[in-house]
């Protein structure tokens, strides 16, 4: 099936989108968790997960926007998820968390592996795109070493 620049272009920028999306409801969920966590824990978890999340937020952002500018595409914004309900608990936050940003990489692997980004898109969208992946790799080991000092 062939489609144009224009469809490629669309269909990056709603990949990018989604992942946008995923990671700001990871860090709505890591905002309940810190709030329900001690002070030494929360420090973990800032550094641990949050810090990462929100920067690999804020640079899928960029890239969303400076791609969109550099093509003349129509561009959304994006409203922060609100905290994660406490009642979901610590370890549920967090592995909500957890999967929202892994859901997040799912995507712009899938964004990366159709090539459109090669294909429509241009460098700098490229290595925003890898940027983003390495700042969310690794969640899911540090999370679970985390949890596992949870309670002690």
């Amino acid at each position: 099936m062939s489609y144009t620049t224009a469809d490629g272009r669309r269909q990056i920028m709603e990949g990018l989108a989604g992942a946008i999306e995923h990671l700001g409801k990871a860090l709505g969920e890591l905002e309940g968790a810190y709030e329900l966590l001690d002070e030494r824990t929360a420090d973990e978890l800032e550094d641990q997960l949050f810090r990462p999340v929100q920067v690999g937020y804020g640079r899928a952002q960029r890239t969303y926007a400076d791609f969109a500018r550099r093509h003349e595409l129509a561009t959304r914004s994006f409203e922060g998820a609100a905290p994660g309900a406490p009642a979901r608990g610590t370890k549920g936050l967090i592995e909500r968390a957890v999967s929202d940003a892994a859901e997040a990489d799912r995507e712009l692997a899938e964004l990366q592996d159709s090539m459109l980004p090669v294909e429509v898109g241009d460098a700098e969208l490229r290595a925003g795109l890898e940027q983003v992946r390495e700042q969310i790799s690794g969640l899911g080991g540090r999370s679970r070493n985390l949890l596992r000092t949870l309670g002690r």
